[in-house]
């Protein structure tokens, strides 16, 4: 399968938003396996496989869904862009909270949060250029979760159906879970990310992330920070 990238929110290196996601879900933004907290109420192996996807894809939050890069495109191209695009931005804050998105537990804005929602905006468009289209055998499986006919022109326009009035930002912790186990974690998590949540999320950077094959996990491959004061 062909190599893709995509552009995320990542959290800031050092940051404690950084260490209690990556260290929930087990796996750092390099890719390096870390060990996963002891978490009272929840087994070792359950939260080895309720972290299981987001734990492929990293702790991120998408602006621009991963995509294969148009042919003749060099990953550079893509880099220069990216890099240019964010120079053009400036920084801006968001506060959080951990809720339930059709069952996926995530950290979401805990209110209504214009700019971030313009900036993913923004991404879909800006690198538009990059993407190579979507094979059928995708639009087929895209198709099969059930699309409104709004999603379903975003899937033919941009590759992905949960973009522009669609959007919502979600930087994901689990599987989707089902109750009485989803209220359970919900609450786990809402209590160890207390701390994060109570401060204000300065976003200032947004990052490349690649995967080598579908089998490999996505890693960061440059962050790349807000130019504008």
């Amino acid at each position: 399968m062909r190599a893709r990238s995509a552009i995320y929110c990542a959290p800031a290196p050092g940051s404690a938003l950084e260490a209690f996601g990556c260290g929930w879900l087990g796996r750092a933004l390099d890719g390096t396996q870390l060990a996963q907290p002891a978490v009272p109420g929840i087994d070792p192996a359950r939260l080895v496989e309720i972290t299981r996807s987001p734990r492929q894809y990293g702790f991120h939050g998408t602006l621009k869904a991963p995509f294969a890069l148009a042919d003749g495109t060099p990953p550079d191209a893509l880099d220069e862009a990216v890099s240019a695009f964010a120079r053009s931005r400036a920084p801006f804050e968001i506060m959080l909270k951990v809720a339930s998105l059709d069952g996926f537990l995530a950290l979401v804005p805990a209110a209504g949060a214009p700019a971030l929602d313009a900036l993913a905006a923004d991404c879909v468009e800006a690198f538009e250029a990059f993407r190579a289209p979507l094979d059928e055998a995708e639009i087929a499986r895209r198709r099969a979760s059930g699309l409104s006919p709004r999603q379903d022109r975003h899937l033919l326009r941009y590759g992905y159906p949960w973009v522009l009035d669609d959007f919502r930002f979600h930087m994901t912790l689990t599987e989707r879970l089902q109750p009485p186990e989803r209220d359970r974690v919900l609450a786990i998590l809402a209590e160890r990310a207390a701390p994060i949540c109570a401060e204000r999320l300065r976003l200032d950077a947004i990052s490349v992330f690649r995967q080598p094959s579908r089998d490999a996990p996505f890693v960061q491959h440059r962050r790349f920070a807000f130019g504008r004061r």
